[in-house]
């Protein structure tokens, strides 16, 4: 909002629900008075004619009525209005008044009243024209440097230019490559007409060149001089702005030189006469009308601009000097002089609102008092600071960004899943065949201490897991009263999920005093889903191509104990081997040694082994902690098996490359098609039919190809999700083995899986393996640097999808080399630090274990 405001000197508000626009306003000594005082004339759309000759108001009185000279209603719209010599033998002022299918031109004149009522005004109608169609805007001069009058010009919507010289009509010409109107002005020194076409370029032709041209009152009579002698209209200059313009003005003012000003949508241009930038303001606001007037420092042109923010601003040239806020947007600004007061300026909204106004400031009488003096009590103000930085310091101790769920929060959350498969199975939609698709309920419980309105519920599972319903709304939860929502998932997609961990989060809005909409806060839960939703027992097998062996600290537990699901109870519950079979993947074998602590998982594909090995650390720490021991650990003894993890990250950047092959094919085949249709469209629009010369032929089988490779890409895109699934897994797998066999902490874990899965999901601008080898560079150049040397190395290349995957197998190899080596994970690059993060007890040169596959 503007400092200052336009002072109001004068005001009205014209009609009820009338428009007006740019050219409803002019302000002239229309009447011929000779005192110099300018009267305000006003056209409408509902044909309304006011001229008003303004007063200054006195403190609480409003409009005179003798401020209203005339006020006519005439039959059609008024488009524009303006006042010039525009009758022969005369050079006194007229108006001329512009309708959609006529021109008017009256004269405006006053007789003296008798009595207190004032003078009264009428105007006289001198000669019209009516029009063959439909006008837009029009412009008048002296056109051809006639000597004491003017002639008008008048565009037409359909881009015709019509001449008048005064009673009688001259000639009519038809712009080239016309389709829109737009602003038209009249160039007195160039003798020439300046316009914005629809091509958004400045455009300039010669009134001599528009003169001598072949006439042409049709289309068809231009397209006819074509193929004759006649003399075609070409443009004088041509300057391209890119964008529409909403007014021209031409001066030439005595001070400052020659210039054309264009105010466009969002840039403002001052033109030389030959059609060159002089210079051009680029506007943060969309503009909405303009006026140039004498500046005055010589050379320079001050411009009124209007906006839609109800500013009206000064520039000198491209310079801001003033800024005034109007109560209404201006559609039209002129400057006028009322009763020895120059300068005032008059503005109108496009709903009639009439305002003079001027600029300035009233004085301020305000005066602010004297401050007491009292004295310092500087003992209260240390103890008062040393409070502060108190409450500070601990405010600035917590890192959590999310606020912790307390007991007494405004809502919670609660997931529930179901110990027991749905008898009826809710599967829909799913990838793979099956004689029976289980899936599992999960029972969602809300319960609120306040009224809240419209809770949204989003609930989200790993891919290639399904749900029934993604979101619930709540649209009102009442106090202490427990709102549920039950919804089933189940396995969709043609492979296993690297995960079995759903999250749900609910979102909400608690209402405050200070905003009783309220603020936007979320409650989030995590659930858990069974094993058997992905997976059946089968009688195990134990030919397998990929085995891994997990030792742990305490005597070995029966298998019963552990997967009681997937067993059942019989006199002889030692159990020491079981079978799994993926519903989207392969057998999967689990052995637990009689003697040993050691458990075998064994399978034929790699990635397969990830979902069971998991499961089974998990029911180890959940059945010894209901023993109540807690000295339980996991460990691998190797060999870690990087070959086999090495071949699934070929496998999906192959994928990869195929995708990204088939796209470019699809990009080019699109363009070949829209060539060939732009080419039979040209040939269809041609008056002498050609041959088509096998084009739709051609037409059709690139439409083929299309539509053969766009299915082909989508094929690829689904491949390519279900390898990165299957990478996710194996990657989970492998990270797993790299804690284990380097007995990590929790927070050297989370750094490892940060590192090899930054990635929710993959894509073509940035995938995983140029976004993994990043994250292993930095590792190696950070806390598993050998020297301070390659610490001091930082990446700064942009990640693009690599050649091959050598560089990175080589780092992923180099990381465990160092781990083995007794390289600790840290996010803190210090040497310092790194040596009091090595674990007691590990060996810190022992050599990696090298895969034997």
């Amino acid at each position: 909002m503007s400092l200052f405001k336009a002072r109001d000197w004068w005001s009205t508000t014209l009609g009820e629900n009338e428009e007006f626009d740019q050219g409803c306003l002019c302000v002239a000594d229309v009447d011929n008075s000779g005192s110099g005082h300018d009267k305000i004339i006003v056209g409408s759309y509902s044909g309304f004619l006011r001229i008003f000759s303004p007063h200054p108001l006195k403190a609480g009185e409003g409009i005179q009525a003798e401020d209203l000279l005339l006020e006519v209603q005439l039959r059609d719209p008024i488009l524009q209005v303006e006042v010039g010599k525009f009758v022969s033998g005369t050079e006194l002022l007229h108006l001329a008044i512009l309708h959609p299918r006529k021109l008017c031109v009256y004269s405006v004149s006053g007789t003296l009243g008798n009595v207190e009522h004032g003078n009264q005004y009428q105007i006289k109608l001198m000669y019209e024209h009516n029009l063959q169609r439909t006008a837009c805007n029009m412009t008048y001069g002296p056109f051809g440097g006639v000597k004491g009058r003017d002639l008008i010009c008048i565009q037409s919507m359909d881009g015709m230019l019509m001449f008048f010289e005064q009673e009688s009509y001259a000639f009519g010409r038809y712009l080239p490559g016309f389709l829109l109107p737009g602003p038209l002005s009249y160039s007195p020194r160039t003798d020439s007409f300046v316009t914005v076409s629809s091509c958004r370029q400045v455009e300039s032709y010669k009134y001599q060149v528009l003169a001598v041209a072949t006439d042409a009152d049709t289309r068809k009579e231009i397209e006819q001089q074509k193929m004759t002698s006649g003399k075609r209209l070409v443009a004088d200059w041509i300057l391209s702005i890119g964008e529409q313009a909403l007014d021209i003005r031409i001066v030439s003012f005595n001070q400052t030189t020659f210039s054309i000003l264009v105010l466009g949508e969002r840039n403002f241009f001052c033109l030389k006469e030959n059609g060159q930038i002089r210079f051009m303001k680029k506007f943060d606001y969309n503009p909405s009308c303009f006026l140039p007037y004498c500046s005055v420092s010589e050379g320079t042109i001050n411009t009124l601009v209007g906006n839609h923010n109800n500013m009206l601003l000064v520039y000198q040239d491209v310079t801001l000097k003033w800024a005034a806020q109007l109560p209404h947007i201006p559609v039209a600004v002129m400057v006028a002089s009322f009763q020895d007061l120059k300068g005032i300026i008059v503005t109108l909204s496009d709903c009639g609102h009439l305002q003079c106004s001027y600029f300035g400031t009233d004085p301020s009488l305000f005066q602010a008092p004297k401050v007491e003096s009292r004295d310092i009590n500087y003992e209260e103000l240390d103890v008062e600071m040393k409070e502060l930085q108190r409450i500070i310091k601990e405010a600035s101790k917590t890192q959590d960004i999310l606020p912790k769920l307390e007991k007494d929060d405004d809502l919670t959350l609660v997931a529930s899943v179901s110990s027991d498969l749905d008898s009826v199975s809710q599967a829909v939609e799913s990838e793979f065949e099956s004689e029976i698709i289980p899936s599992v309920t999960v029972k969602f419980c809300i319960r609120s201490r306040l009224i809240m309105k419209k809770a949204v519920l989003s609930i989200n599972i790993p891919f290639p897991l399904a749900i029934t319903q993604d979101q619930v709304i709540f649209d009102l939860l009442e106090p202490d009263v427990t709102k549920t929502a039950n919804v089933s998932v189940f396995l969709k997609g043609n492979c296993p999920p690297a995960d079995l961990e759903g999250s749900a989060v609910i979102s909400y809005n608690t209402p405050t005093e200070l905003n009783p909409e309220g603020v936007p806060r979320i409650v989030q839960c995590k659930f858990r889903l069974p094993l058997r939703l992905v997976c059946f027992p089968i009688q195990p097998s134990k030919a397998a191509n990929h085995k891994l062996t997990i030792d742990t600290n305490k005597p070995p537990v029966n298998l019963v104990n552990l997967f009681p699901d997937f067993v059942d109870r019989v006199e002889d519950d030692s159990v020491n081997v079981l079978g799994f079979q993926l519903l989207a993947g392969r057998k999967v074998a689990l052995l637990a040694s009689k003697t040993s602590q050691r458990y075998r998982v064994q399978s034929e594909q790699f990635e397969d082994l990830w979902l069971i090995t998991k499961e089974l650390i998990l029911r180890f720490e959940e059945y010894f902690r209901k023993q109540g021991i807690k000295d339980f650990t996991c460990s691998f003894s190797g060999p870690l098996p990087l070959q086999e993890y090495f071949e699934l990250i070929d496998q999906h950047f192959e994928l990869r490359l195929n995708t990204e092959k088939y796209d470019s094919l699809l990009s080019e085949r699109a363009v070949q098609f829209r060539a060939i249709q732009r080419l039979l469209l040209t040939r269809f629009k041609d008056k002498t039919p050609a041959p088509l010369q096998n084009l739709d032929t051609l037409l059709d089988g690139t439409y083929r190809q299309v539509i053969g490779i766009a299915d082909a890409a989508e094929e690829g895109q689904r491949n390519l999700s279900r390898g990165f699934t299957r990478l996710k897994s194996a990657t989970h797998l492998v990270t797993m083995l790299i804690g284990l066999w380097q007995k990590l902490s929790k927070d050297q874990v989370a750094i490892l899986e940060a590192t090899f899965l930054p990635l929710l999901e993959d894509g073509q601008e940035l995938g995983w393996e140029e976004s993994v080898d990043a994250a292993v560079s930095h590792l190696l150049r950070t806390c598993l640097s050998k020297s301070s040397k390659d610490q001091a190395l930082n990446l700064t290349s942009q990640l693009n999808i690599p050649k091959d995957t050598s560089r990175l197998k080589r780092h992923i190899t180099l990381l465990c080399d160092r781990l083995a080596k007794g390289g600790r994970l840290s996010l803190s690059a210090d040497p310092v630090a790194q040596e009091t993060i090595v674990m007691p007890g590990l060996p810190t040169n022992s050599p990696m274990p090298k895969s034997n596959a």
